[in-house]
């Protein structure tokens, strides 16, 4: 029998959904893995890296596999890639995984990723680009989502009880 996640984090980029997958599991007792971590460890480079050198179709089937790989073989806390769920057999195999996505408004966005940093998506106006981006996702994120948890305004540590809330996990 393989391994289920004990909870799969979606969300925007930005949104904290490594600082709240690490005190997710950190509260649960199980492990913490992130499938940008896996893409970044099996290529060798950064997202950016891999987005200007050989383009986002590359990158997201790099994160397809990534994905797939961790639903079947991770059994603690797991947090995708902000457009990991554009996919379409992504977003079938997270039918029945305990999924939260972590959602924020634009203010927040901004305030939280900053205008400068790496962010291979949000490099000429970043605040029309993140709407943008949000536009086209959202109703993906709520899509496979069995849980929306709101970030703007909470500490990770608040977000992180309103997820295990959320999904009617104990800490262990």
């Amino acid at each position: 029998m393989s391994a289920v996640p004990a909870v799969v984090l979606v969300g925007p980029m930005g949104v904290g959904k490594s600082t709240v997958g690490r005190l997710l599991a950190e509260r649960l007792d199980v492990g913490y893995r992130d499938t940008d971590d896996d893409i970044v460890a099996a290529e060798g480079r950064t997202i950016s890296e891999i987005f200007v050198d050989d383009g986002e179709p590359a990158f997201r089937a790099l994160e397809k596999r990534a994905v797939a790989e961790a639903l079947a073989g991770h059994d603690g806390v797991l947090a995708l890639g902000g457009g990991a769920v554009l996919d379409a057999d992504t977003r079938a195999l997270l039918a029945g995984h305990r999924v939260v996505y972590l959602s924020m408004d634009v203010e927040e966005a901004v305030r939280r990723t900053g205008l400068n940093v790496a962010r291979p998506l949000l490099t000429v106006n970043p605040r029309k680009q993140w709407r943008e981006l949000m536009e086209a996702r959202r109703h993906l994120y709520e899509e496979v989502a069995t849980a929306v948890v709101t970030t703007d305004g909470r500490t990770p540590e608040e977000v992180t009880q309103a997820a295990l809330d959320a999904v009617e996990l104990k800490e262990a």
